[in-house]
């Protein structure tokens, strides 16, 4: 893999510290001081115009004074002074910066400027940097502490991210204490220009770190993050707190960083379909902190508990229930097992109570039990001090059996003088400790979650279901219809008609405008019918007596009528009237009442809510969020995170509901939401479902004005899989081809076609003899963002089996203009133009994605390969450093 282009700031080898002096109270001066004496090896310049000499050290002016161009200047100084500073850098080629500076957005109106001249002066020279207002970053393996906070930091496998600097330090200071070791800490600051999505980018390539815990309080850029996060998270665990779950934290959050919080339950549905893991409070990440230090990877949530003490057992019995974890139910042939080596007495059940005398040997029995259980996934072992009990002991067999298991093993030795040995071996072991029951079971909970949140990330759907084709073109006509006449919310006929234009069934609705009118429309669709006010200025129609049921005739259509309008001028003068809508009554006695909808989140773009429907909406609060696209797996969890899914089983008299036709409206609104980013807000609410399939009766939509760009999709934070590339194309042998983006499912295929490359062909493409591809690669290769990237395999059918051909994918860089690409072909089919239709096919795909220039590395002795490149337009360019070239076509 090429190194990422943030290596410099993370690995520089030569940094200027400008500010720097040997006050003790100086910022400057202790980055100077820390970067002394961490071991760092690389070259430090100190830069102040105050000062000739800094401990010892010459002291330069300015940054033209350096005797060479440092990789990453460190700025300490006065926010006023930061411009400057950073124009003076550019001149000389320094190219990555961290402020640490504070007096910029958070400061008010005056720092909102300032802050904007440091962003322009950077965007002028190409300056990328962290900050500012920040506590800096520690690379511990390299001796690289770039920062002002006090102590020395343990070099580890965990990275640490985080936009406040408090939390940095007292993360740092915990961790000293506990024996756990980062490879990165990083403080973000106000990320006025790297924010979490770059640094995460980053991380995911770094080989030093394999976990990753965040402290978030605001997003900036939403589409990056996720894909950052996403992208991460398939081969690295992410622990994440994100603060802002109430409206008071969110203006503090807001307040402290100056980017949208965003709605926390939108927050929430962002982490389950980015396969992380979040947790609510310091406690819990310092807890998950530890885990994650000793490697804790459930691939599960049942657990055992194996306990001495049956009070404490049921306390994290509880907890566990509470929390969603599932007690594991212990397999006949463990609890034989158990009933073998353990007292009569002992529980017979999970959690497992050997009884207060229990020996070292009863714990190391009933623990291997529990995890040779293919019921378990995991275990928390539990000792409270009693007069017969061995904390020291117990604490040594324990750590035997753990280390024999592939299966995570928590502990709680509660207490203190007489358990603080067993502790110690524990810390030493890199088995997670506790000293209650709540915090082992909620690490246990949050790390599980993980496995869960996992299989929402692989689900990759289209914009589109495979159900019949909607008339996208005549909703969007229906849309810009409204707009072109200055109305963002739409009557409910037109609403109706757009859910149509998606087959969402709809009660059928005609607005009438007198009496009259309304009289015989009713009796067109016979009796008994509903009325309902329309009125682009009342939402809950019924606050105002807005509807009416039931009315069977056509005298008392009338009186209906001319009621409802009096009505709405007495209790609501001020709006607008458009008639009444006369639907049809809907006699479905089994039926349930619920709600879908969508919302745009300031943040994260549109989320599909679905719920409880009816009149009492409101006060139920039963709603759950999701991120689109949906595909039937991912709506049917959306459905069984509310209570209302529990009505739509049979029910007392009722039978249960069509549950497919719940789930195509689901994927209907999904389309809708990918296809219309008009769309605002939708309600639907009621949406009737019962045995015989769904039926909308009332709908709300609210469209809002949008320019479309070259990405069709960039109003979503997750990126629908790009069906639409799906190419069909024949060999000269007459073989069918099936050109089409990848799919994170075809891992196998991939890992397949790679093996079956000659020795030649894996150098040409990896430069590197590779004969397999390892999980973190294969993740990276199958599981891409397809807004930063882009892979197209060539598919056939051979012996009634799907076999890779070729493959050929871009990356886009930070820049947004151009792209790297890469092509291999399988030896067996090279030299029928397979190569050169992917490689196209690929350029077009750039080209409709808005980027300029494609360039590539290619072997000097890859002549095929420079041949093609030649075909396709490519120019061919010397590359600096050693046999290769660079093959670079303008594509725009």
């Amino acid at each position: 893999m090429p190194q990422h282009y943030l290596h410099p700031l993370f690995n520089a080898r030569s940094v200027a510290v400008f500010g720097a002096s040997e006050r003790e109270d100086s910022v400057a001066g202790t980055l100077f001081r820390n970067l002394r004496h961490a071991g760092y090896q690389g070259v430090v310049y100190p830069v102040n115009p105050k000062h000739e000499t800094v401990f010892g050290e010459r002291c330069h002016a300015n940054a033209s004074e350096l005797p060479a161009t440092p990789e990453l200047a460190l700025i300490a100084t006065p926010a006023a002074t930061v411009a400057q500073i950073l124009e003076d850098c550019g001149q000389h080629g320094i190219r990555h910066a961290i402020v640490l500076s504070a007096g910029f957005r958070e400061a008010g109106a005056k720092g909102v400027a300032l802050e904007e001249s440091i962003k322009r002066v950077a965007d002028k020279y190409g300056i990328r940097f962290i900050g500012p207002n920040c506590l800096g970053i520690q690379r511990p393996a390299i001796g690289f502490n770039a920062t002002f906070s006090r102590g020395a930091t343990q070099a580890g496998e965990l990275a640490l991210v985080s936009q406040s600097g408090a939390l940095c330090t007292a993360m740092l200071d915990w961790a000293e204490s506990n024996g756990i070791g980062f490879s990165s800490v990083i403080s973000t600051g106000a990320s006025a220009d790297i924010d979490f999505g770059e640094i995460l980018d980053y991380l995911a390539y770094d080989n030093a770190t394999r976990g990753i815990l965040l402290y978030i309080e605001g997003i900036r850029d939403a589409r990056r993050f996720m894909s950052a996060l996403r992208a991460t998270a398939r081969f690295k665990p992410v622990v994440l707190v994100k603060v802002g779950r109430h409206e008071a934290g969110s203006r503090a959050a807001q307040s402290h960083t100056g980017a949208l919080v965003g709605s926390d339950a939108v927050f929430d549905a962002l982490v389950r379909r980015a396969g992380v893991v979040r947790v609510n409070t310091i406690l819990q990440l310092f807890a998950s902190a530890r885990a994650l230090a000793a490697h804790i990877h459930p691939t599960g949530n049942r657990l055992a508990i194996v306990t001495n003490g049956g009070g404490p057992g049921v306390m994290a019995t509880d907890l566990a229930v509470d929390l969603g974890v599932r007690m594991a139910e212990l397999s006949p042939a463990s609890l034989a097992a158990l009933d073998a080596v353990l007292p009569a007495t002992w529980s017979h059940g999970n959690p497992v109570d050997i009884i207060g005398d229990a020996t070292a040997s009863r714990y190391r029995a009933a623990v291997e039990a529990c995890l040779g259980d293919a019921n378990v996934d995991g275990a928390l072992v539990m000792l409270t001090p009693q007069a017969m009990t061995q904390p020291t002991e117990v604490a040594e067999a324990v750590i035997e059996v753990a280390q024999a298991s592939d299966k995570p093993v928590l502990t709680c030795w509660m207490g203190e003088e007489q358990v603080h040995a067993g502790r110690r071996l524990f810390k030493a072991a890199g088995i997670p400790f506790f000293t209650t029951p709540e915090p082992a079971v909620e690490v246990f909970s949050f790390l599980s979650a993980f496995y869960e949140n996992q299989r929402l990330l692989m689900q990759t759907p289209g914009p589109l279901s495979q159900q019949a084709e909607p008339d996208v073109e005549g909703a969007r006509f229906i849309i810009e219809s409204a707009l072109a006449h200055g109305r963002h919310l739409l009557s409910e006929v037109e609403s109706k008609a757009l859910l149509s234009a998606f087959r969402i069934p709809v009660a059928q609705a005609m607005i009438a405008r007198d009496p009259m009118e309304a009289m015989l429309m009713a009796q067109q669709m016979g009796f008994p019918v509903a009325l309902k006010i329309n009125s682009p200025d009342i939402t809950h129609k019924s606050d105002v007596n807005g509807v009416r049921l039931g009315v069977s005739s056509g005298q008392a259509v009338r009186s209906v009528f001319g009621e409802m309008m009096e009505d709405i001028r007495r209790l609501r003068p001020e709006a607008s009237l458009d008639g009444i809508v006369i639907e049809p009554m809907v006699a479905r006695p089994h039926a349930r009442e619920v709600l879908l909808g969508m919302t745009s989140d300031p943040v994260l773009g549109p989320v599909i809510v679905f719920g409880a429907g009816g009149v009492d909406v409101e006060a139920l609060q039963d709603r759950a969020v999701t991120l689109p696209p949906l595909n039937r797996f991912l709506a049917r969890d959306l459905i069984g995170r509310t209570r209302a899914a529990r009505l739509l089983g049979a029910f007392r008299s009722r039978p249960p509901v069509d549950m497919d036709a719940l789930e195509n409206v689901l994927l209907r609104l999904s389309e809708m939401v990918c296809e219309l980013p008009w769309l605002a807000e939708l309600d639907i609410n009621p949406l009737l479902v019962d045995e015989h399939g769904a039926l909308a009766l009332d709908a709300r939509i609210v469209i809002a004005p949008r320019v479309p760009g070259a990405d069709r999709y960039a109003h979503m934070a997750i990126h629908p899989y790009p069906a639409h590339l799906v190419t069909h194309w024949q060999l000269p042998s007459g073989l069918d081809v099936v050109i089409r983006p990848i799919r994170p499912e075809d891992a196998e295929l991939t890992q397949t076609f790679v093996q079956s490359l000659s020795e030649e062909s894996r150098y040409f493409r990896f430069m590197d003899a590779v004969r397999e591809l390892s999980p973190v690669m294969l993740a990276r290769l199958t599981q891409i963002d397809y807004t930063r990237e882009m892979a197209l395999l060539a598919l056939a059918e051979q012996d009634g089996r799907e076999v890779e051909l070729g493959v050929a994918r871009y990356a886009i860089s930070p820049d947004g203009e151009s792209c790297e690409f890469a092509l291999v072909v399988g030896d067996a089919w090279q030299k029928q133009g397979i190569g050169h239709k992917l490689m196209a096919v690929l350029m077009d795909v750039a080209r409709e994605r808005g980027v300029r220039t494609m360039e590539g590395e290619v072997l000097e002795s890859n002549r095929a390969m420079l041949k093609l490149a030649k075909g396709l337009g490519f120019s061919i360019e010397p590359h600096p450093e050693d046999e290769r070239v660079r093959a670079v076509s303008r594509l725009l």
